[in-house]
């Protein structure tokens, strides 16, 4: 069975997460232990909350170091949420901060004028290119958006699924084995589930990532 260790830094949906990779038959472990996420097959960096806030709290915890040292090693990364903005250069949230580094780029305010942010609900996802944690999704894709911030440059070669909320935002990223979602897999519905089981057996079967 795969097991996926889901990060506790204090700042995620670490229940719900928890109990969608169960559904789709993985193990998932909440842990802050550094030697348990090392054993696991996959890692999954949650986030609900504020950038900077966030970020000092994965500091202070050492999964900054632990999720390059994953990643260098081969391990699948799974951010969901502000967990994917965490793995960006930086945000601009509450006056800026520096993020994982894992993406390039960087967090901006959603550009949406006349809209009311954050952006709460359902937005279809439009794919671009290909990744393995999209196998067998429909295009467009909908699934449950909860945000104020995105990266709105979705030229990068790393973004494979767009939204839009007044400008097209990137909502998908894969990249060498780091993926993203910008929405919440785990509140998505049987779509959400099929990106989740996609993801478990990314992990398991140690393929390239697609991008």
């Amino acid at each position: 069975m795969t097991t996926v260790a889901i990060l506790d830094y204090g700042m995620g949906n670490l229940r719900s997460a928890e109990k969608a990779f169960e559904h789709v038959g993985a193990r998932a472990v909440i842990t802050r232990e550094h030697d348990v996420v090392r054993a696991a097959d996959g890692v999954v960096l949650p986030g609900v909350g504020a950038f900077p806030k966030a970020m000092a709290a994965v500091r202070e915890r050492g999964f900054d170091g632990l999720l390059a040292e994953r990643r260098d090693a081969g391990v699948p990364i799974l951010g969901i949420c502000l967990g994917m903005q965490l793995l960006y250069d930086g945000s601009a949230e509450h006056g800026g901060a520096e993020g994982l580094g894992l993406l390039s780029g960087r967090v901006e305010p959603l550009d949406a004028p006349g809209l009311k942010v954050p952006h709460i609900g359902w937005n279809p996802v439009s794919w671009r290119g290909s990744t393995d944690i999209a196998d067998g999704l429909p295009d467009p894709c909908a699934f449950y958006h909860v945000h104020s911030f995105a990266n709105l440059d979705v030229d990068g070669p790393e973004v494979v699924g767009v939204a839009g909320y007044g400008r097209a935002f990137a909502s998908v990223v894969a990249r060498d084995g780091v993926y993203g979602t910008q929405f919440h897999p785990e509140k998505s519905g049987p779509d959400g589930l099929r990106l989740l089981r996609n993801f478990a057996t990314r992990c398991r079967s140690g393929a390239p990532a697609a991008a």
